[in-house]
C-alpha cells in the first residue's frame, strides 16, 4: 500500500472530507492530504515541497504549470466556486440583493470576517480589492476580523468577533452553525475554478490519476453540489 501525498485547497475540504476514507477503500492506498489557500499550496510547491496530486485553483495550476511542476495533460477540472456572505445561523439576514443594498451591509455590521489578503485565498484578495473600489475600504478594514492562514472566516460568527463572514462559499459551509445567505450581487460575483493535476515527479502515477478520475464520478459530483460548489 502506498501513501499519496495531495495538496488540496480547503475550498474543496467539506467534500473531499468526506471522500477521504472511501476513496482510501477503492484506491487501496493512503491519502495524506495538506490543506491551504490555493497561494499556500503553490508558495510550498515552489520552495521544493512535493507530492503526488495537487488540488488548487486553475490560477495556481497556471502558475505551477510554468514552472515545470505539473505532468502535462494531467489537469482535470473538479469544481468552481463563488465567493459568499454568511452570518450566525439564526441571525437577522442582511439585504444584499444589489451592490447599494451590499455596501450598506457592510457598513452596517459591527465586525467582517475575511481572509486576509497576505494569506493568499482568492476571495480574500478579491474581497479587499473589491472595498477598495466601492470606497469603504477603510470604514470596513476598521471592523476586519480575519482567521488564521488557510483557516475559516466563518468560524469567527462563533465567537462573537464578526456578524458577517466573506469567503467561498463551500469554505463558510464547512463552518457549523453558520448559515450562508447568498452569493455577491451578481455584477460584483467572481467564480474561482478548482484544478486537479499530478505533480511532476510523483512515484506513485497510475493512483494518482485513478484519484483525480474518482473525483470527478457522479457520488463525488454530487457530494460537491452538496457542499455549495458548482462542477463541469
Amino acid at each position: 500500500m502506498a501513501t499519496l501525498k495531495v495538496l488540496c485547497t480547503i475550498a474543496v475540504r467539506g467534500a473531499v472530507s468526506e471522500l477521504l476514507p472511501g476513496l482510501e477503500r477503492t484506491l487501496g492506498h493512503r491519502l495524506d492530504v495538506v490543506w491551504g489557500t490555493a497561494p499556500m499550496l503553490v508558495k510550498r510547491v515552489e520552495e521544493g515541497e512535493t507530492a503526488d496530486v495537487l488540488i488548487p485553483s486553475k490560477a495556481g495550476i497556471e502558475a505551477l504549470r510554468q514552472r515545470g511542476k505539473i505532468v502535462p495533460g494531467s489537469e482535470v477540472t473538479l469544481a468552481s466556486s463563488s465567493t459568499a456572505i454568511a452570518v450566525t445561523a439564526g441571525a437577522p439576514k442582511p439585504d444584499i440583493s444589489t451592490t447599494d443594498a451590499f455596501v450598506r451591509a457592510l457598513r452596517n455590521a459591527k465586525g467582517v470576517a475575511y481572509t486576509h489578503p497576505s494569506a493568499g485565498g482568492a476571495s480574500g484578495v478579491y474581497f479587499a480589492q473589491l472595498i477598495e473600489r466601492l470606497g469603504i475600504a477603510e470604514e470596513v478594514n476598521a471592523k476586519a476580523r480575519h482567521p488564521p492562514a488557510g483557516g475559516f472566516s466563518a468560524e469567527l460568527l462563533l465567537t462573537g468577533d464578526a456578524d458577517i463572514a466573506i469567503q467561498q462559499k463551500p469554505e463558510l459551509m464547512h463552518v457549523a452553525g453558520t448559515e450562508v445567505i447568498g452569493l455577491f450581487p451578481p455584477e460584483l460575483n467572481v467564480v474561482t475554478v478548482f484544478v486537479g493535476a499530478l505533480m511532476t515527479g510523483t512515484k506513485h502515477p497510475e493512483p494518482s490519476v485513478a484519484l483525480l478520475a474518482k473525483l470527478r464520478e457522479p457520488d463525488a459530483v454530487a457530494l460537491f453540489r452538496a457542499k455549495g460548489l458548482e462542477t463541469p
